[in-house]
């Protein structure tokens, strides 16, 4: 019941009756309803932080484990990287440099960043954290991107590797026939005097003067591309390709011991010194031709001299004196 309120009336000297009017009732209920709401609302706050219920409890915990997992996935694809620029790194400064291989460009290893609409189906679904999410994928594909580029690079290094140990036994590397005591070069590249014609001439290729029947030998591996014979200009000829662009030619000989299309491999004996076609003694006329040009065949004698034989060599090659044959 509600208590009545009085009030002193100084003119009348009495206490009179208080008269709450409707407006004031109103007022005084709205503001205790909002004092109890204000009330009501801070100590469920409250209530709620520190006193959740068994399914907030249950998410919450979901949420942290879902967090420290995440943070160790993130570990795990920094570390990955780490180890993916490493291999880079080296790829590009030791093994492409030892194979003689540019490096790839920066922009081809990334491999592209993708289009955005790679993870729509993500965004459609309302994923919660999706930006860690997003993230997280989006570093994995970069990951795999690179990877795959690595791979390819590996493989082209293999591809290197093997065609490197093929080039080294290919490309003409020892002299056609035995001269260790270098007392069988006879005359070098370059202009000689044609000891048909007695005019100087471009000398394409070295004499080596020997008996004849002495043993001639391949100078590199590769397949017989060109046996013949003729006793004009060059006489009995083998052409060898040996790949890579080198063409070794033996000229003047007696005999062959190789045919057409048969491999052979450096030190194989394939003929015998002769003097057929334009020859004026038994000697081997040699040529070497990379990439359809002829070039001095002194270069490509590096396994079978010593510095001061290479010397010797180039100062005998350098006399213009008359060549045995064209």
């Amino acid at each position: 019941m509600a208590k009545i309120k009085y009030y002193y009336d100084t003119e009348t000297c009495r206490y009179e009756r208080v008269k709450t009017s409707p407006l004031d009732m109103f007022v005084n209920i709205t503001g205790l309803l909002f004092a109890c709401s204000l009330f009501g609302f801070f100590f469920s706050a409250i209530y709620i932080k520190y006193f959740p219920s068994a399914e907030e409890a249950r998410l919450k915990k979901e949420n942290t484990d879902l967090l420290y997992s995440h943070e160790l996935l993130q570990k795990e694809v920094n570390e990955v990287k780490d180890v993916l620029v490493s291999l880079q790194d080296r790829d590009d400064k030791i093994y492409r440099v030892i194979f003689e291989a540019e490096p790839i460009p920066q922009e081809i290893r990334q491999a592209g960043a993708g289009g955005s609409q790679k993870y729509q189906d993500l965004l459609d679904k309302k994923l919660a954290r999706e930006d860690m999410i997003l993230t997280t994928l989006s570093k994995i594909d970069n990951l795999k991107r690179q990877m795959y580029v690595q791979t390819k690079s590996y493989d082209e290094i293999v591809d290197l590797a093997l065609n490197k140990s093929k080039m080294l036994a290919a490309i003409p590397a020892i002299q056609p026939v035995d001269n260790k005591d270098l007392k069988r070069f006879a005359s070098g590249f370059g202009l000689r005097i044609h000891p048909i014609l007695k005019v100087k001439k471009m000398h394409t290729g070295v004499d080596f003067s020997a008996p004849k029947g002495s043993s001639i030998y391949a100078t590199g591996d590769g397949k017989v591309i060109k046996a013949r014979k003729s006793n004009r200009g060059y006489g009995w000829e083998i052409e060898v390709d040996h790949g890579f662009g080198y063409v070794t030619k033996y000229a003047h000989m007696s005999k062959f011991y190789v045919k057409r299309g048969q491999h052979v491999t450096r030190g194989q004996k394939i003929g015998e010194v002769g003097s057929t076609g334009s020859s004026t003694a038994p000697h081997l006329h040699y040529e070497v031709i990379h990439k359809k040009k002829k070039v001095n065949p002194i270069r490509y004698f590096s396994k079978d001299v010593t510095a001061d034989q290479y010397a010797k060599l180039l100062e005998k090659a350098s006399v213009e004196n008359q060549s045995l044959g064209y």
